[in-house]
């Protein structure tokens, strides 16, 4: 199954970016008006609902091809940006209504524990807005990610 995602997936984005659709997206997200910011914020908010709704594989191998080159003509560090993109990712996962760690959760709690999905649902919130604060200190600290590759360079 996760093969046919990623074929399917790899062949969407090829007819995708062949047909240009690539230049059209980046040039609506690049001619968003404020800066580069903003532009940065709505490619945020479009990987956190797709991940809300569609496997992180699909997501990776359909947006990262869509969505670097955006990163790179804004000026943004590759590998920041990448990061970036995957951290919010891990925050979807943890969001209804596709959210896999809380059908996870769900699955491997007990009857007799009497947990249902509410109290799962409450309790993921305290490590969603933990990846809330992860992502701005990354955005206002880029060194965070940055420092030990440019150790290693």
């Amino acid at each position: 199954m996760v093969m046919i995602i990623a074929m399917c997936a790899g062949m969407f984005t090829g007819t995708f970016l062949r047909l240009g659709c690539g230049d059209v997206i980046m040039n609506a997200i690049v001619g968003i008006p404020f800066g580069r910011w903003v532009s940065f914020a709505v490619v945020m908010a479009i990987v956190f609902i797709l991940g809300m709704f569609i496997d992180w594989i699909g997501i990776v191998l359909i947006m990262v091809p869509i969505v670097t080159p955006i990163g790179e003509v804004l000026g943004f560090d590759t590998l920041w940006f990448a990061m970036m993109i995957i951290v919010n990712l891990q925050m979807s996962f943890l969001t209804p209504p596709f959210a896999y760690a809380l059908f996870y959760l769900r699955g491997i709690c007990k009857p007799e524990w009497g947990i249902d999905t509410g109290h799962i649902v409450r309790g993921v919130i305290p490590f969603v807005c933990l990846i809330v604060v992860g992502l701005i200190l990354c955005i206002v600290f880029p060194e965070i990610i940055l420092w030990l590759p440019g150790k290693m360079l």
